[in-house]
């Protein structure tokens, strides 16, 4: 049996431009400059505001030259009503100007990291070892199985059977070990171990032997267990030492670099600065808050494409080649004046939410003390703004603002809230702060549990469980009591 039913429903869909918008609102200063530089690349109609315009432009496309125009405009299509680009007085010279943005003289290019890669700084060392010629592709090919980290992470086997496979070189793992030892010769020390413990022992050989290296090379190769789970009893009566003694060799040992890869420089990767995308100051006692002058460019409509329109509409005949050609020049012109707007639009809503932000926390901004911050959601900005939420996050997310305390992630000043055991709001950074600092000033010799931390927090007035306190200090990156214990 058939059964029709008429349903009603309500939803909201994004027209592309407000979904480019919310795109553009996303980007934060760098990448909102090579977002320009593509548009401009993509859209002759549209130009920088660097070049000096032409002076006479006004005038030449003032209103009055086609108020009295008697051109009888039936002849042109009516998707393509000249007159509205010609007579728009801000399209000649549109200029994004204000007086709230700060003069930015930073270098807009993109740093790169130069030098020659990892594997080649190693394989240039090879080349003063005499080796044989199976040897050296053996050697060749570890070296290029060396990680980022400085780690070879496959098993000797693996190896053996890609030496095979890839390089028709035949050999055992006895061989290609022998030829690993003599990588593990290169600098920096420790590179081509197969595991930390192996890294950290390749660095202690060469280091000079002193009774406190002698310990320490003792503890990695015999207790490496106990030493990475902080087991120091175990340690101390295994071995057969004093907490001086353990503590001297403990200090060789975290001199050692784990990752020793880590320091050297990539391929050529970019190095990553971060632009801050607003600057607050504090003048006279108040808050100043400005733009990035990065986010403020000059842009304007090409003055050739407007000519191209004015030429079009003096033309007595309209051939169809010039109507198809005032319809490219059309769409160009529209999609330069949107994204003239948008860019516009973008500035608003980035100073009107940062201002917001920055005046609910005014008391930190003023102060620098993470334990003055508001609790504050993304919604108490939304709806103090009148804008959405979802907007409110594409500023937060990806934005940082330059303060008297260091560049920020705007991001970081927002936290959910708890009540005290007083009944007042307080944020959750501010007890993250305090539970950071309880962390800091514990006896590193007996740390503070979680169950401890709960306790102390406590008797401040913040009643939390010991699963919040937990999840608190991962978040804040701090291991365990038991990991934090130093002798």
């Amino acid at each position: 049996m058939l059964k029709q039913q008429l349903n009603f429903k309500l939803s909201q869909k994004l027209s592309p431009q407000q979904i480019q918008l919310m795109k553009l609102i996303q980007l934060p200063t760098q990448a909102f400059e090579q977002r320009i530089k593509q548009e401009l690349e993509e859209n002759p109609a549209l130009e920088d505001g660097k070049e000096d315009l032409d002076a006479e432009f006004d005038d030449e496309f003032s209103n009055d030259e086609y108020d009295n125009d008697d051109y009888d405009n039936d002849t042109i299509d009516a998707d393509i009503n000249v007159d509205d680009y010609l007579s728009d007085d801000e399209i000649p010279n549109y200029r994004l100007q204000a007086n709230n943005y700060s003069a930015d003289d930073e270098d807009k290019h993109v740093p790169y990291a130069s030098g020659t890669s990892f594997a080649q700084h190693l394989k240039t060392q090879l080349s003063t070892f005499r080796l044989t010629e199976i040897q050296q592709e053996i050697a060749d090919f570890l070296v290029g199985s060396v990680d980022e980290s400085g780690y070879i992470r496959r098993t000797l086997q693996d190896i053996v059977d890609d030496l095979a496979f890839t390089q028709n070189v035949y050999t055992d793992e006895e061989s290609v070990e022998k030829v690993l030892k003599k990588v593990q010769e290169l600098d920096p020390a420790g590179v081509g171990a197969r595991s930390l413990q192996e890294c950290l022992l390749i660095q202690l050989k060469r280091k000079e032997a002193t009774k406190e290296v002698s310990l320490a090379t003792d503890l990695l190769e015999k207790s490496f267990d106990h030493f990475s789970k902080k087991h120091y009893t175990k340690l101390l009566a295994k071995h057969d030492i004093s907490e001086d003694e353990l503590r001297d060799a403990i200090d060789v040992i975290e001199h050692l670099n784990p990752k020793p890869g880590g320091a050297f420089a990539g391929n050529l990767r970019m190095v990553e600065h971060v632009i801050p995308d607003f600057a607050i100051k504090i003048v006279d006692g108040e808050l100043e808050l400005t733009l990035n002058g990065r986010n403020a460019p000059e842009m304007h409509i090409s003055n050739d494409y407007s000519n191209m329109l004015k030429g079009y509409k003096e033309s007595k005949e309209k051939t169809k080649s010039q109507k198809d050609a005032v319809m490219f020049i059309k769409q160009k012109l529209d999609s330069a004046k949107w994204f003239i707007d948008a860019i516009k639009q973008r500035q608003q809503t980035l100073m009107v939410t940062m201002s917001s932000i920055m005046n609910y926390q005014k008391e930190y901004f003023l102060s620098g003390d993470e334990r003055n911050l508001r609790p504050m959601i993304l919604k108490d900005i939304a709806d103090e703004i009148g804008m959405d939420v979802s907007t409110v996050s594409r500023v937060a997310n990806s934005k940082y603002v330059d303060t008297p305390y260091g560049t920020k992630l705007i991001k970081e000043f927002f936290s959910e809230s708890m009540t005290n055991d007083q009944g007042e709001e307080v944020s959750t950074r501010e007890i993250k702060k305090i539970l950071e600092i309880s962390i800091e000033e514990e006896d590193k010799r007996k740390p503070l549990t979680d169950d401890k931390l709960a306790k102390l927090l406590l008797e401040k007035g913040y009643p939390i469980a010991r699963r919040t306190v937990a999840k608190y200090r991962e978040q804040l990156d701090i291991p365990v009591a038991r990991m934090r214990k130093e002798i």
